[in-house]
């Protein structure tokens, strides 16, 4: 049986500057200068002619170029790259939403207004912190300073600009987070990602935890983090439509939206994912390995827990179609409003402060359906 059309490409670009310590990426550090880049950009170039050829990106809705440091590439690669998706598909559609990440110490203003005039309409800035001694810990390539000085030149063309923040991080102050949310406020930009630290097995980060040499986050800090962030970004204007996503009206990210809708995905490069369906099936692959095949009930699982990331969640409609192929998903919504995950108003199922708080509790009892 065929597939769904693909909805969204993610374009995966594995080069850093240097690796941080939290990092279990499928990237490596590598100097901008090394031919490895020039081979990798040049395969993404053939890939894409491929794909366009096969039909596979006629009805692409967003495209998503991350990594990585896809910044790190410079601006040469990056207009070969740009130029084979530009004759591969329509870039200038009003409807189109194409987000390039970038890394505050390879982002500077001629890359910016070049990205731009090639089609770039929205820009995503791996800040993680406006603290120097944060940045520190975290072993970022930038400094506070320049972090700044990157977001303010993306404003030179870009008017769709994110920022990531981290918290939760061990010698993170709660004063120290709060202060790098106001400044992403103050400085504009009109999206939020709000990550807690996550220590990743076999990471830099992972052996000092083992050796005491930095302490294991700290689950009800984190939880203070994210609790500040919601207040301060909520009264700043900027809503949260995705469990580490806020965006002022209008500027909510389509790509990721994806993600979390169950819309077909294709992925080009090293370690991109792609996500084919039919009306039967889910399949993931990577690097031509499945890693993920699922039926349809395993699909309605799936989806009612992605729903649960979402502030929209689940209309009782979409429900009652998972309930055909999962008899109990009824009872356990009911169970899980009863002990406070998630609410039911107005027709919708949506997850409540603790359900957010709780994710990992919210999300495994709706897999478990499967």
């Amino acid at each position: 049986m065929p597939h769904d059309p693909y909805k969204a490409l993610y374009i995966h670009i594995p080069f850093c500057v240097k690796r941080c310590g939290y990092c279990d990426f499928a990237t490596q550090a590598i100097s901008r200068e090394s031919p490895l880049i020039d081979e990798y950009v040049e395969a993404l170039v053939i890939d894409l002619r491929k794909r366009c050829k096969q039909g596979d990106l006629s009805q692409i809705e967003t495209v998503y170029i991350g990594g990585g440091t896809p910044s790190h590439l410079g601006l040469n690669r990056l207009s070969s790259l740009l130029y084979a998706l530009s004759i591969s598909m329509d870039l200038t559609r009003e409807d189109l939403e194409f987000t390039m990440e970038a890394n505050p110490e390879s982002l500077d203003e001629r890359m910016v207004k070049d990205i731009w005039a090639m089609g770039v309409n929205r820009i995503s800035i791996g800040v993680q912190s406006f603290d120097d001694a944060v940045l520190h810990i975290l072993g970022r390539a930038h400094d506070a300073a320049r972090a700044r000085s990157a977001v303010r030149e993306a404003q030179l063309r870009f008017e769709n600009v994110s920022v990531d923040l981290m918290c939760g991080i061990p010698g993170q102050s709660r004063t120290s987070f709060e202060e790098s949310v106001r400044t992403a406020i103050d400085l504009g930009v009109t999206h939020v990602s709000v990550y807690p630290l996550t220590i990743e097995p076999h990471t830099p980060f992972d052996k000092a935890v083992l050796s005491g040499l930095m302490e294991e986050p700290d689950d009800d800090v984190e939880a203070e983090h994210m609790l500040a962030a919601e207040e301060l970004l909520s009264s700043a204007g900027y809503a949260r439509y995705e469990v580490a996503s806020y965006a002022k009206p209008g500027f909510e990210s389509k790509h990721n939206t994806s993600y979390w809708t169950g819309v077909p995905y294709l992925g080009l490069g090293q370690s991109a994912t792609t996500m084919t369906q039919n009306a039967e099936r889910r399949m993931r692959v990577m690097n031509g390995q499945v890693i993920d095949d699922l039926n349809r009930p395993q699909m309605e699982a799936e989806d009612l827990m992605l729903g649960m990331r979402m502030a929209c969640g689940i209309a009782d409609e979409r429900l009652a179609q998972a309930a055909c192929f999962l008899s109990e998903a009824p009872d356990v919504m009911r169970e899980l409003e009863s002990e406070g995950l998630i609410t039911h108003v107005d027709g919708r199922w949506r997850p409540t402060q603790r359900g957010w708080l709780c994710g990992n509790e919210l999300y495994a009892r709706l897999l478990d359906l499967a």
